[in-house]
């Protein structure tokens, strides 16, 4: 539930603290852009380091850890929005994720056992997915619109480009560690733009709801909703959008490189910064058509396919490739997760944008994987074809679906939203 009254017919609405509605949006934009950005530029740090020190074995290890932690956050922010209000929620996920930062960049500078800075990358992850969930669930209790959702969404994607493109371009040493003054601007960094988060905690509107996990006489004494996947329709049609679509895209530095050269990555990566500016116009284009989230989605998975068809053929088209990838991915976020907020009840909200994020990363995880398992690089023009007509056949056939036997499509029980 909400804890701010709106003053009738306006948007004008004070919320916590006095804030009104934009200003709250700007404070959590910003807070959301520090942080993203800070922990763009220390997980850029810390794959460098561990690619110079133990090789692609080592990066891996450290992403599968991350992924590991992403799934985690799912379930650990149910549990939390069920028992702590949103202040206390952002502060504690702030709390733990705060000293976490610490010690993995410690660890990898200072050489420790991979597998155990793996384990505190697991830990590091969860609680900054489980604040991250946190945070947009305040953004939807402002303004719970797509286009809203989109353009945070485009501000985050964008800043974590830059965090990452500095980190990138900084001087390090051979084993890829900062020095001297470089390696405390590095911490001071990664630490310092996290404490935003816990300052404009203090004025969250998200309430606790301890029924999320309280016993349903329709589900059984001992069922804990909490800990299932919520919307299993919406949620697995998402993933499976990332599954099918995103592995051109998420693969781009690797393929790029092996296809055209070094030179072409830097732009490819703008190309996909600047598409994400776009993803808001394209969001309310997509608005007046009125089509169902299952046809949209599908739309935003061929957007993030149709340039990577024509990307071996000639080296410009990487970045119409990656430009278009950049305005559907960001489209497609923002979109997926306004619609799971209008579907969730109040107090499973913050649980439920958790498992938003969750399910598009494992889908998008699973295709970077499988991809280079079955074709290699020039032939990537292929497997988008291939997943773009796939995409297109389903997309057909939900749309059929929708339009000759709704009943099909329809919620057995559709509660009444206010």
């Amino acid at each position: 539930m909400l804890l701010a009254d709106r003053h009738r017919g306006t948007h004008r609405a004070a919320g916590p603290g006095g804030l009104r509605r934009a200003g709250r949006l700007r404070e959590l934009l910003v807070t959301g852009v520090l942080d993203s950005f800070g922990m763009a530029l220390g997980w850029t740090f810390i794959v460098l380091i561990g690619t110079a020190r133990g090789g692609l074995g080592e990066a891996a290890l450290y992403n599968a850890a991350m992924l590991v932690g992403t799934v985690l956050s799912a379930p650990a922010a149910g549990w939390l929005s069920s028992r702590l209000s949103g202040r206390r929620l952002l502060r504690t996920a702030a709390a733990v994720e705060l000293p976490m930062r610490f010690l993995v960049l410690l660890g990898v500078i200072s050489g420790l056992p991979s597998w155990l800075v793996a384990v505190l990358i697991v830990v590091m992850h969860t609680a900054a997915w489980a604040g991250y969930a946190g945070l947009r669930a305040e953004v939807t209790a402002v303004d719970a619109s797509p286009r809203t959702m989109t353009r945070f969404v485009i501000c985050i994607v964008g800043v974590e480009a830059a965090g990452t493109a500095l980190a990138a371009l900084l001087p390090v040493g051979a084993d890829g560690t900062p020095t001297g003054w470089l390696r405390h601007a590095v911490f001071t960094v990664f630490l310092g733009t996290l404490l935003p988060v816990m300052v404009i905690a203090r004025r969250a509107r998200i309430a606790p709801s301890a029924s999320v996990f309280a016993p349903s006489p329709a589900r059984g004494r001992h069922a804990r909703p909490g800990w299932r996947l919520p919307m299993p329709g919406l949620m697995l049609a998402g993933g499976g959008v990332m599954l099918v679509a995103a592995g051109p895209s998420l693969l781009a530095v690797p393929v790029t490189e092996e296809l055209y050269g070094s030179g072409w990555v830097a732009g490819a990566a703008l190309a996909f910064c600047a598409g994400t500016l776009l993803a808001d116009k394209a969001i309310g284009w997509m608005e007046k058509l009125a089509l169902p989230a299952v046809l949209r989605w599908a739309l935003w998975g061929l957007g993030m396919l149709a340039g990577w068809i024509l990307a071996p053929l000639y080296a410009p088209f990487v970045l119409l490739a990656q430009f278009s990838a950049g305005l559907a991915t960001t489209a497609f976020e923002g979109d997926m997760d306004a619609k799971v907020a209008a579907e969730a009840t109040p107090g499973t909200l913050t649980r439920d944008l958790a498992y938003s994020a969750s399910v598009r990363a494992l889908g998008g995880a699973i295709a970077v994987r499988a991809l280079p398992m079955m074709i290699a690089a020039p032939a990537i023009g292929l497997a988008a074809s291939t997943s773009a007509l796939a995409l297109g056949a389903m997309s057909l056939i939900a749309w059929a679906g929708l339009t000759t036997m709704p009943h099909l499509f329809r919620r057995a029980t559709a509660p009444s939203r206010p």
